[in-house]
């Protein structure tokens, strides 16, 4: 497997960009789902003091020394914040989920230097793959592509 991505899924402190106070993000998916396998979840909201029972932190920067990555699910164009605030804290884990990367996200990580995982879904790496995610990763398997 890639090597950025063993790195990541190893960590067990993880920031979460993307939980939103009504529930219906796909964020909200992958913090529960990450919390149920084990991980420490650190939901990150500028606006709101707890998300699906967990304490949130207005920005990286509030959680630096405390976490060993991020993962992003936010439009594109929030993106770059949200890096340099990783490239701040010297956060080396970070995975962007599809739809939260674009041209411009790019040339922020190569203008930062950070090695990002990126479209490819979190769910289909984090152990124990179960479900749907199981299935693809099977046929993502079989197929080259993991």
């Amino acid at each position: 497997m890639n090597p950025m991505i063993d790195n990541f899924i190893s960590s067990k402190r993880i920031a979460v960009v993307g939980m939103s106070r009504t529930g219906k993000k796909f964020g909200n998916i992958v913090g529960k789902e990450l919390k149920s396998k084990g991980y420490d979840i650190y939901p990150i909201h500028p606006d709101v003091q707890e998300i699906d029972g967990m304490a949130c932190y207005p920005d990286l920067k509030s959680l630096e020394g405390k976490v060993d990555g991020v993962w992003i699910s936010i439009s594109p164009k929030k993106v770059p914040e949200v890096l340099k605030d990783a490239a701040g804290i010297g956060l080396k884990n970070i995975w962007l989920q599809q739809g939260a990367w674009s041209k411009e996200v790019q040339q922020s990580i190569d203008q930062l230097g950070l090695p990002v995982v990126s479209k490819k879904c979190i769910l289909m790496y984090a152990p124990p793959v179960h479900s749907v995610h199981k299935f693809h990763r099977t046929i993502k398997g079989i197929f080259g592509g993991l």
